[in-house]
């Protein structure tokens, strides 16, 4: 690997040591382990299938590569292990402790379009008593068990537990192109029964992908990724998108949603598939793939031999609005390390690219720029803050995303080998996007009025590999 690659490999964000990740699944926290599994394509760039990577952590900032626990191995994920996530069971393990369950879509394909026919989507559950060792596999639900009008298209199982009731939601594709969220109740979270479905007053994109439940302060967010919204100056930039539906009656008293109600989660280039988590502590955590599907830009330059990661985890808050808040869960805080400066008038020179820069008290216009190559920019005049690449090599492809903001009072901006998280207004907004630098040094230019610029060095270490997952086969 060439100098320029190992300056590329994120310290404190997730990433594979070798392959392709995308979305993150099954994220908890079991017997004090933080787990965060995701999907897995280790032989890339040559062709595979999609297993679960995993990594797990006791403090949120080192991680153990565990390998890859789930591959597809039964006739119901002939083609893939999916998406899923995770539920703990307090007191259901055999010996009175609590048990981990894992769901996820198994995919199969056979001749066809592989949208109205030729695809089989299965949901699929196995259970750990350690976090470790994984259960033979068992078929919760197949497409007999879906509505009649809905495409082959049915993913993503989200399962939580509510009022000592258990509750599923997929993502799915209708017949007539419409996405939507199917929902599923059961007793003992193994047998379920289907309850209803949430869908928009008016169409919204064709498929909703990756369904979540946010459910903090008394307050519930329906997270979905809509496919096929069409792309506007100031909005749905992306081609794919992740948000949330506020849900004022709560998600079980939910069968339509106001479409106008959808809010972003992240207005960068790379963001999707999130997923959150309540941990011991009872924070509601974020973690989201810092990647795009099907995008015209890459995230592996020439010879790179691993893609895509994911963002730091985010603790999910309510502001006043009602709306929610990002912002990196306390313990990244512990990795800073030697503080200087930032001049609001020249900026300042950092040895590496692995820093924590805040601005406190932004007043007016604002310029930024990283390495000449990636700038912010913020008009008090027109109320936009921009992201944008000036070099296309360090780009490899992006081009510029725009936020509407009513005003910019503060900025922290995480750059961790070859990604970058900007958080606005103290988790307001927030924008995120790989960056691939050449230089050695990190300059930072700034022209701005604030109260306090500085920046922090930040430590850590890519993931080191423990041992791999033994994985208990059908029948064993």
């Amino acid at each position: 690997m060439s100098p320029t690659h190992e300056r590329w490999t994120p310290h404190f964000h997730l990433a594979p040591r070798q392959g392709w990740l995308n979305d993150p699944n099954g994220l908890c926290q079991f017997h004090g382990t933080y787990h965060v599994f995701y999907q897995s394509a280790p032989a890339w760039p040559a062709p595979g299938k999609k297993g679960w990577g995993h990594f797990a952590s006791r403090d949120l900032v080192r991680w153990e590569d565990l390998g890859e626990p789930l591959v597809p191995s039964i006739p119901e994920d002939a083609d893939g292990v999916y998406s899923g996530s995770a539920l703990v069971v307090t007191g259901g393990a055999q010996d009175g402790g609590d048990l981990l369950r894992l769901y996820y879509t198994g995919n199969v394909k056979y001749e066809g379009d592989h949208i109205h026919n030729g695809r089989d989507s299965n949901q699929v559950m196995v259970t750990s008593d350690d976090g470790v060792s994984l259960s033979e596999k068992k078929v919760l639900l197949r497409p007999k068990d879906y509505p009649s009008d809905l495409t082959r298209h049915v993913r993503d199982p989200k399962v939580w537990e509510q009022d000592g009731r258990y509750y599923m939601v997929l993502g799915a594709r209708r017949s007539d192109d419409v996405g939507d969220v199917l929902l599923y109740e059961s007793s003992d979270a193994v047998e379920w029964a289907y309850r209803g479905r949430i869908e928009s007053t008016h169409s919204f994109g064709y498929m909703w992908e990756c369904p979540n439940v946010i459910q903090v302060d008394g307050h519930d967010y329906l997270v979905v990724c809509p496919q096929g919204l069409p792309s506007e100056p100031t909005r749905w930039q992306n081609l794919y998108q992740a948000g949330y539906f506020p849900l004022p009656q709560g998600i079980l008293a939910t069968t339509q949603v106001d479409e106008t109600s959808f809010v972003e989660l992240d207005w960068g280039f790379d963001f999707y598939a999130p997923q959150v988590f309540e941990d011991e502590k009872g924070r509601c955590i974020l973690i989201g793939w810092m990647g795009m599907p099907d995008a015209d830009y890459t995230s592996a330059p020439d010879g790179l031999a691993w893609c895509h990661c994911l963002t730091v985890p985010r603790e999910v808050t309510v502001g006043e609005d009602g709306l929610l808040r990002q912002w990196p869960v306390t313990e990244i805080d512990g990795l800073r390390g030697f503080a200087q400066p930032v001049s609001p008038s020249a900026g300042a020179i950092l040895p590496h690219h692995y820093a924590d820069i805040e601005l406190l008290g932004i007043e007016g216009n604002l310029e930024m720029g990283f390495d000449g190559q990636l700038q912010l920019s913020f008009s008090a005049e027109d109320g936009l803050l921009r992201m944008a690449f000036t070099d296309e090599k360090a780009a490899s492809g992006r081009t510029e995303r725009v936020l509407p903001l009513a005003a910019l009072h503060e900025l922290r901006v995480l750059v961790d080998g070859s990604t970058v998280e900007v958080y606005v207004n103290h988790g307001e907004e927030v924008l995120s996007t790989r960056w691939f630098p050449t230089a050695d040094t990190l300059l930072v230019t700034l022209h701005a009025t604030c109260e306090s610029a500085r920046s922090w060095e930040m430590g850590g270490e890519p993931p080191r590999a423990l041992r791999r997952f033994r994985h208990v086969a059908p029948g064993a």
